[in-house]
């Protein structure tokens, strides 16, 4: 098994691509020990000293750390998702949530509900390709008087230009498309 990787955008996250699907669907963000319960990989990867995130896209892991150097933690990281999917231990276990549950917690009035639904298409056809190429997700939080209010996940959340993605990328797109929309914000 050839485990690929690749830097990201933020310097503190590595995208790792074991060639083969991750996720089947949907993605999962894990911030801390306690977010990895339901992952046998997900609980190996944070008992690697100075791993503080770990993310699972469709074909990709992406790997955030605290401190450290990557030449000192890339190793035990590499060793520990070979290991995995060699074995042929699940990614979650079984009844665990294998996507982020988001819409849920989603937030806009009844009459934006067109507004919002042309917001959601422009993020998953535009949008969330792009972020996923740089090992991140984006989801749609809420819209309230013309503000859209976004989720950076995986590489994305803490990243130095993830300001810079959201005004001068996703908010020149979402107010071309939508003059509904004013402003983007990260929640």
């Amino acid at each position: 098994m050839f485990i690929q990787t690749e830097a990201t955008p933020n310097p503190a996250t590595l995208k790792f691509l074991p060639g083969r699907a991750v996720m089947p669907s949907g993605t999962l963000d894990m911030r801390n020990v306690a977010g990895a319960a339901a992952s046998p990989l997900a609980r190996v990867l944070f008992a690697v000293d100075g791993v503080s995130g770990v993310f699972f896209g469709s074909d990709f892991i992406t790997v955030t750390k605290s401190d450290g150097e990557w030449q000192h933690l890339k190793p035990a990281i590499l060793g520990a998702i070979m290991e995995h999917f060699v074995s042929g231990q699940p990614l979650l276990e079984d009844g665990a949530e294998g996507e982020d549950r988001d819409e849920d917690d989603e937030f806009f009035a009844a009459e934006d509900a067109e507004t919002v639904s042309a917001i959601k298409e422009l993020l998953d056809t535009r949008v969330r390709p792009a972020v996923a190429g740089d090992g991140g997700d984006i989801t749609f939080r809420g819209f309230k008087d013309g503000v859209v209010y976004l989720a950076m996940k995986g590489a994305c959340s803490g990243c130095p230009s993830s300001t810079a993605t959201l005004k001068n990328g996703i908010q020149n797109l979402l107010r071309h498309f939508l003059p509904e929309v004013r402003e983007v914000e990260q929640v």
